[in-house]
């Protein structure tokens, strides 16, 4: 499987992004489909997941009610809405794909990995 992750950029503070992760290589359907962000110095977290056939969702606390986590069976994608950004949310934006269907926070939990977004929120 591979992943490609756009949508990032300089957005002020309040402002909203959508995010973009085209997988290719295998049937889309089946994979549970995440977002992991990665600040500066920090650790890679989790932020969203999605179970293959859009059902269920998954998400951090500190972005709930912020950020829309979906998925296009058809088109193999899946997409990060990003509104009420806030300074903290900058970070590189990693897509990731899953044969688990549990939606799990862990990264080892996810078998694929894009090659991230960079996503700069300013104040």
């Amino acid at each position: 499987v591979q992943l490609q992750a756009s949508g990032g950029g300089l957005v002020q503070a309040g402002g909203s992004l959508r995010l973009s992760c085209a997988a290719s290589g295998r049937t889309f359907s089946r994979l549970s489909m995440g977002w992991f962000r990665q600040a500066p110095g920090k650790e890679r977290e989790f932020v969203a997941a999605i179970s293959w056939n859009g059902g269920s969702t998954r998400y951090a606390d500190s972005v709930k009610g912020r950020f829309t986590i979906s998925g296009d069976i058809a088109k193999n994608t899946v997409y990060l809405q990003m509104n009420s950004l806030k300074p903290e949310d900058t970070a590189v934006y990693y897509c990731a794909a899953s044969t688990s269907p549990w939606l799990a926070p862990g990264t080892t939990q996810y078998d694929y990995w894009g090659q991230g977004t960079l996503v700069t929120v300013s104040s």
